[in-house]
């Protein structure tokens, strides 16, 4: 299957826009610190020919369709193994001190929804896997298996923002009496006979279950709650941060983050702003953007988009 039937990068030309005036200049250095398969990177090193990118991946089949997919620009290209909050270890990895733009596409890629056998996609068999990075240890399996009925349901209800949480819980804990849970058409089984009719005809009774495990599998909202001040912390002046979520409990992750760095820290009454009280950031966009209506009917996964993007306007102690 081509790359391009199977991974087109969301709101591609609006990240390019927003980075634009940061990363233009010979000799700039933008980090796509969730690079999958490649798409952003390769349109960004396509179109801005004295670019030099570093690609960040936990993925490691990711990383290795992204180097064939770039090895055209492979004198501008650093590859980095690694999980997108490790930033100041990936710079000094690839040789670099500051950057001038970053990039990040978060969720799970498409590479990851459109391969069976990783575990991700509730209507797909396969077996409970849904590491990012096959060579960490805790699967989906493992935390069904080994995790309390109080740990299930808080997990559920923390990433999956799911209402039958306890339910589902309990449901899971007395099936694996049985045996373990390995499969995830068994998952799908254990919930939709643990769920009401009249939830079932609202939506699918596993989206909430399966985004909860994949969550907790990769520690990635922990993960994003490092890796946003860390990206802005390594951007120069003149920087730009362009965030893609694709729900609500990474957005708000990004957008407390980026409101941190976008308003006065001066003290309330004081009738002067110092300069050391200044933002740091300043915003580029009002609110989340969300994509239009053309993106949506061409690329679905765009639907639940919300992009969110700042410049860096002075130093800390500027």
């Amino acid at each position: 299957m081509a790359l391009d039937d199977i991974h087109t990068p969301v709101m591609l030309e609006r990240c390019i826009e927003l980075l634009e005036p940061a990363i233009s200049a010979p000799g700039s250095i933008v980090i796509d610190a969730t690079l999958g398969m490649g798409g952003h990177s390769e349109a960004m090193l396509e179109r801005f020919p004295r670019l030099h990118l570093v690609g960040l991946d936990r993925d490691q089949d990711a990383l290795g369709i992204a180097e064939e997919r770039l090895k055209r620009f492979a004198d501008r290209l650093t590859l980095v193994h690694t999980v997108y909050d490790d930033i100041e270890g990936a710079l000094e990895q690839a040789g670099v001190d500051r950057i001038d733009g970053i990039l990040f596409d978060l969720g799970v890629s498409s590479l990851q929804l459109d391969r069976a056998e990783r575990g991700f996609a509730y209507a797909k068999d396969a077996p409970l896997d849904m590491r990012m990075d096959a060579t960490r240890e805790l699967t989906a399996e493992r935390v069904l298996a080994e995790y309390s009925e109080g740990d299930l349901r808080r997990v559920f209800q923390k990433y999956g923002e799911e209402k039958l949480a306890a339910r589902y819980a309990r449901a899971i804990v007395e099936a694996r009496h049985g045996g373990p849970l390995t499969r995830s058409s068994q998952l799908v089984e254990v919930l939709s006979d643990a769920t009401p009719a009249a939830v079932k005809r609202a939506g699918h009774p596993a989206k909430r279950v399966f985004q909860a495990l994949r969550i907790e599998v990769n520690q990635e909202l922990v993960a994003l709650e490092r890796a946003i001040p860390a990206a802005l912390d390594a951007l120069r002046v003149g920087g730009r941060i362009v965030v893609l979520a694709y729900q609500s409990l990474e957005d708000r992750i990004v957008k407390r983050a980026l409101a941190a760095r976008t308003v006065s820290t001066a003290p309330a009454g004081l009738p002067v702003e110092l300069p050391e009280h200044r933002p740091t950031y300043r915003l580029l966009v009002k609110g989340a953007e969300l994509a239009d209506d053309d993106e949506k009917a061409a690329n679905p996964r765009a639907t639940p988009v919300r992009l969110r993007a700042a410049e860096r306007v002075r130093e800390n102690n500027a």
